[in-house]
């Protein structure tokens, strides 16, 4: 591209910045003179702090212009030209100098081909680096006066948009971070992100395919197009801490700070799985019908169906199994959780309590009333025989009643039954407040239990979940624990108590201050409610914190991970039931992951669910991606070899260790280090082996990094094949095979192994070369 060219888009850069630092200054002016505003009361002070709020957040939008600004140019038939960036843009008097990418006026640029019926006749791609144009790209779509042949016809296999700047992006050493692909976005990739909220979109896609890409980038998208959705927030579930370190910075890039991301193993608050389990129990915890063994092990706690008795202040009180499922079922009719249904329970054995107290009462009264008439004959009989026998009549009668309840002193002996110690203890048993934990525990601590609630399970599934209370949670369990945190409900009595004492002595404020003042034109309630505490917390943390908070809309990046009992726990998370899936299922190692998409309108028939397929792999080169073919076939005859955008590359290698493994390790991490200096590079191992490998690693690599907190920007580092699921490196050395082809599922495993590579793979044998790698070269 002509110096020219890169000079003239110079000018509208240097342009566009000039009005960036424009409105950095009106802002930053803004921003401070809110600050120094007085706020005259409670409602100046919120007012005063949503501004600030908002000018922030414009602030850090001005912020990321810095970076990409403008991107792309459009020029149209009609002779108008359009300008693409990472954010819109206007001038003084609102004329648009950049269209925001996700603007439906931006949608050609991704879209526009010889063949697509457009108005576009040329595509300028920019490459700039801080305020500096260093690159012009030109795609002519349409003969016109500016030269060019024309590019019309019939169209290729495959239309890149913007292929020599995808080529290059495609290129780049990486980093150990996902960048934006908001410059290089495809046609299909495109039309997936713009696709419509409503329903479940599955997005299948081999690897290299930029599901993880296309899915944050629709979330960029959705908030900006949809305020409901802002409103509320979007939820990123991605298979690893490492996975959601290594697209941390994509969304910040895109201006979206209302994404929570999280792995499944943490969306419990307050719960991170740390246990080990057997694949036994883990595919136990995974099955569908868990939820219904959790929820009669709460049922369980509800009520009783035997007859109870309660002493209070003497006497004996029973309570029939009638009375106790009449109460039991009330409470449940509320369709409220067990730990808040346990108020109308209470509620309603405490008003039977109070009758049967009054009831007694008055039949001691009766019975004293008429043993005082029996008194009075007999004294009347006394006087008839003379006064004589009249002492002896009057000592020897009168029985003391006293402490007798009236109907109107209910609400005194219901406040005295509750106080009650052993009414209370009655209480607890019948209906005790639970938390999911506890119960949990309970249910894999006791045989008999496990018994009782769970007959679909036989004796070895059952012994299976049997274990000692304590020892932490395992991802497995967390599902199950959410599922009992669903049913149970929080126990917020203590908390209700509180806000109402909090409530009260902000009335009793008000009070005052209306008072003081004469009257400000408001009820005592009013001003109360403008006293009350908001929560200023970013709209982020505060859903992150809350196990109810309701999502405008899911991400599950590797969802086919995901076990039945997970997808409870994700669709809890979004009533709506609007979501994006992407996965592959050709990748899936879980016990009880899915391995085919439809199985999810099976379990989940009421599901709105459009399933989607990525058909380029992007990111490995064909030599990789052919020898991982031949891998996967080993396991799924049909697998299909995805077209490859990268057509050249290193052929990847297989050696034999000779019986040296640790030697052979530490030279070939070295070597294949060197050959991809300034990127990335990751060894590969059997879980089993993984801390023997790392150590050899990192004897032969200082600075090496693996484990649970794995630094993806690290020199070297060593991964599971679980733990490389949604990654890339420049270069990938996988060790010892055959061990992870022995694993459950091993193939897939060594399929998502090989397929991290972008530029060079390699496979170092502890032993003969497996049958299914012989079709790799030197194999």
């Amino acid at each position: 591209m002509s110096r020219h060219a890169i000079r003239l888009e110079q000018q509208y850069l240097d342009r566009l910045y000039q009005r960036v630092d424009e409105l950095r200054a009106e802002t930053a002016d803004q921003l401070a003179e809110m600050l120094r505003a007085p706020g005259t009361d409670s409602t100046a002070l919120l007012d005063r702090d949503a501004q600030v709020a908002r000018l922030e957040q414009r602030t850090a939008d001005l912020a990321r212009a810095e970076q990409g600004l403008c991107f792309g140019r459009l020029d149209r038939t009609d002779d108008s030209i359009t300008y693409i960036g990472r954010m819109g843009l206007r001038a003084v008097d609102l004329e648009p100098l950049v269209i925001d990418w996700r603007a439906p006026a931006a949608a050609d640029f991704y879209t526009a081909t010889a063949a697509s019926g457009s108005d576009v006749r040329r595509r300028r791609h920019l490459r700039t680096r801080g305020r500096q144009v260093v690159a012009v790209n030109d795609e002519l779509l349409q003969l016109d006066h500016d030269g060019g042949a024309p590019v019309g016809g019939s169209a290729p296999a495959h239309e890149f948009v913007g292929e020599a700047a995808l080529m290059q992006a495609l290129a780049a050493e990486r980093t150990g971070r996902m960048a934006d692909i908001v410059t290089t976005l495809q046609a299909e990739q495109d039309a997936i992100i713009r696709t419509g909220p409503e329903g479940m979109l599955v997005v299948q896609g081999g690897p290299g395919t930029g599901k993880t890409a296309v899915a944050l980038h629709r979330v960029a998208y959705l908030l900006y197009t949809y305020p409901t959705i802002a409103e509320r927030g979007v939820l990123v579930l991605g298979p690893s801490p490492a996975f959601l370190d290594y697209i941390g910075q994509v969304l910040p890039s895109l201006g979206e700070t209302q994404a929570v991301t999280a792995t499944l193993e943490t969306l419990l608050p307050g719960v991170v799985a740390t246990r080990t389990e057997s694949v036994a129990a883990a595919a136990v915890k995974a099955l569908p019908v868990m939820a219904d063994v959790v929820s009669r092990a709460v049922r369980r706690h509800q009520g009783s169906d035997v007859p109870v008795t309660v002493t209070y202040q003497g006497d004996a009180y029973r309570l029939g199994a009638d009375v106790l499922a009449r109460c039991t079922e009330r409470a449940r009719l509320t369709g409220l959780p067990h730990n808040e249904a346990r108020r109308t329970f209470v509620a309603e054995l405490l008003d039977h309590l109070t009758e049967q107290v009054i009831t007694n009462d008055r039949q001691l009264y009766d019975d004293a009333d008429r043993g005082f008439e029996t008194e009075i004959a007999a004294l009347d009989a006394a006087l008839a025989r003379g006064t004589d026998s009249l002492p002896a009549a009057v000592e020897g009668g009168g029985t003391e009643v006293t402490g007798l309840a009236a109907r109107h002193e209910a609400p005194r002996i219901r406040g005295e039954l509750a106080a009650d110690g052993a009414v209370r203890h009655l209480l607890e048993d019948l209906w005790p407040r639970l938390s999911p934990t506890g119960l949990l525990e309970a249910l894999y601590a006791e045989e008999g239990l496990l018994a009782e609630v769970a007959p679909e399970l036989d004796d070895e599934q059952r012994a299976a979940l049997r274990r000692a209370p304590g020892g932490g949670w395992s991802s497995g369990d967390v599902p199950l624990l959410d599922e009992a945190a669903e049913l149970l409900g929080a126990d917020d009595s203590a908390t209700e108590q509180q806000r109402q004492a909090r409530r009260e002595a902000g009335l009793a404020y008000a009070r005052q201050v209306i008072a003081a003042s004469g009257g400000l034109g408001v009820s005592a309630e009013e001003l109360a409610d403008r006293f009350t505490e908001t929560d200023t917390r970013p709209l982020a943390e505060r859903a992150a914190a809350d196990r109810t908070w309701a999502y405008g809309h899911v991400i599950v990046d590797e969802a086919q991970e995901l076990t039945p009992m997970q997808w409870r726990m994700v669709l809890r998370r979004v009533p709506t039931r609007s979501l994006t899936v992407v996965g592959d299922v050709h990748q899936t190692a879980a016990v009880a992951g899915t391995t085919a998409w439809d199985q999810l309108v099976t379990d989940h028939p009421s599901l709105q669910v459009r399933q989607v397929e990525l058909s380029i792999n992007y990111r490995t080169p064909e030599p990789v991606m052919v020898a991982a073919t031949e891998v996967l076939r080993a396991a799924e005859p049909g697998a299909l070899l995805p077209e490859c955008a990268r057509t050249e590359g290193a052929p990847p290698w297989v050696r034999i260790a000779q019986g040296d493994l640790a030697g052979e390790l530490a030279s070939a991490v070295v070597e294949e280090q060197q050959q991809v200096t300034g990127g990335t590079f990751a060894v590969i191992a059997p879980r089993e082996r993984l801390v023997e490998m790392a150590m050899t690693v990192e004897g032969a690599l200082p600075g090496t990094s693996f484990g649970s907190e794995v630094d993806l920007t690290a020199a070297c580092v060593v991964l599971t094949p679980e733990q490389a699921k949604g990654l890339e490196f420049d270069g990938v050395l996988v060790v010892d095979p055959a061990t992870i082809l022995a694993g459950r599922r091993g193939v897939n495993g060594l399929y998502v192994a090989m397929t991290r590579a972008t530029r060079r793979l390699g496979l170092l044998c502890d032993g003969p070369v497996p049958e299914e790698l012989a079709g790799v070269a030197g194999g």
